[in-house]
């Protein structure tokens, strides 16, 4: 997306709340405040306050989801589809997206200030789940004045949250949009999730999670991203981008980045440790592996949610492969819920949904397009 068809030039917005003693109650028990929540918007909120959309970030993103800062050279995670005429149409929408709490970008996490102490919180920030992140949304909507949102969408851990505010406020969510998402992690996902979080904490760096005066344990922190990216992508992907191409046309067996796949693992790592905090990586991915809307609890027998829902996967995805997004669709139709079902035929694995970005445009555009303008949108789409 050309900054010329982008929202252009943006800024990261901060609001403050659950001052003591008023702190935010956490589903786990405990509580945490005052808690920031760093945002940022995208086009006009109308005068009933009826156009608003909540876009929720996966586990490594933040609230930059579209535009510039300054001289920026790359946009925001999803600048492909926010912006005027786009599928969150910036000229008719009033987009919000924030950082989650327990992140490291701007919102209240482990590595901000423990009014207690004085120090980072490190391990003594409260265990939180997708729930509390939502609970905290939720303030920042009401900061903002709007009873109900328009939708809510996300993909990956987004979509958790996205699932999480219609079992959480159904009547403040008109639709939703989750995408390569799950109701529940599965055994082997929450497996790669403790092999990453053992990865960071065998780092003799990460001193039980005191390390911000010391800086970073940077080897343990690109290990797990390197981990975790192997699972954004899937077999077509790495055979297309990689092969089995070598950096240089020499075997020598000295254990470097021989292969270019290594190479690329390794800059994916390093560049991780750079712009997100180890103990963050720990309790988002600890609050995915607990989050559980499976057997029922998305929508309780015998409720009534009038929300409408898109759900969007990806074929080649095997992280979140695209059975799980059907028992989400099976969940809703159990309940007499309106669901449409989308699955794309791309190669890109879990990133697909930070990819193809047409693909996407198109069914987000005609769902809120027969969404709000009345029409029923019923019919299942294999694309």
């Amino acid at each position: 997306m050309s900054k010329e068809k982008s929202v252009g030039l943006v800024e990261t917005k901060y609001f403050t709340f659950a001052e003591p003693p008023n702190e935010l109650a956490l589903e786990f028990g405990g509580k945490l405040g005052p808690v920031t929540i760093a945002y940022e918007t995208y086009g006009a909120l109308n005068s009933d306050k009826t156009n608003a959309i909540l876009i929720c970030h996966a586990l490594s993103a933040d609230a930059h989801a579209a535009g510039y800062y300054g001289d920026e050279k790359d946009p925001g995670w999803w600048d492909g589809m926010i912006g005027p005429g786009n599928a969150f149409d910036t000229d008719k929408h009033f987009i919000i997206c924030s950082n989650v709490i327990g992140g490291c970008k701007g919102s209240t996490g482990p590595s901000s200030v423990n009014p207690a102490t004085g120090k980072p919180y490190a391990l003594d920030f409260p265990s939180i789940t997708i729930a509390d992140m939502v609970h905290a949304q939720r303030h920042l909507i009401d900061s903002l004045g709007i009873d109900k949102l328009m939708c809510v969408v996300g993909a990956s851990m987004g979509g958790m949250q996205a699932l999480q505010w219609v079992a959480s406020y159904p009547e403040r969510v008109r639709s939703a949009i989750p995408i390569a998402t799950a109701l529940k992690h599965s055994p082997q996902q929450i497996a790669f999730n403790e092999v990453v979080r053992q990865s960071v904490m065998a780092d003799t760096a990460w001193r039980e999670g005191n390390y911000y005066e010391y800086g970073q344990p940077e080897k343990g922190l690109a290990l797990a991203r390197m981990i975790g990216h192997i699972t954004f992508m899937s077999v077509q992907s790495m055979e297309e981008k990689f092969s089995r191409r070598l950096k240089n046309v020499n075997y020598n067996f000295k254990f470097g980045a021989d292969f270019e796949v290594e190479g690329y693992l390794r800059y994916k790592g390093d560049s991780f440790v750079k712009r997100f905090d180890a103990n963050s990586y720990l309790y988002i991915t600890k609050a995915i592996d607990y989050f559980d809307l499976s057997a029922g609890k998305l929508i309780p027998n015998g409720k009534k949610v009038d929300t409408r829902f898109l759900i969007i996967s990806f074929r080649s995805d095997w992280l979140y492969p695209s059975f799980q997004s059907q028992e989400i669709v099976r969940e809703l139709k159990m309940r007499h819920v309106d669901a449409t079902y989308c699955e794309l035929r791309s190669t890109y694995g879990h990133d697909a949904f930070l990819v193809e970005m047409e693909e996407q445009r198109d069914l987000v555009r005609h769902f809120l397009d027969k969404t709000f303008n009345g029409y029923e949108v019923v019919r299942e789409y294999d694309i």
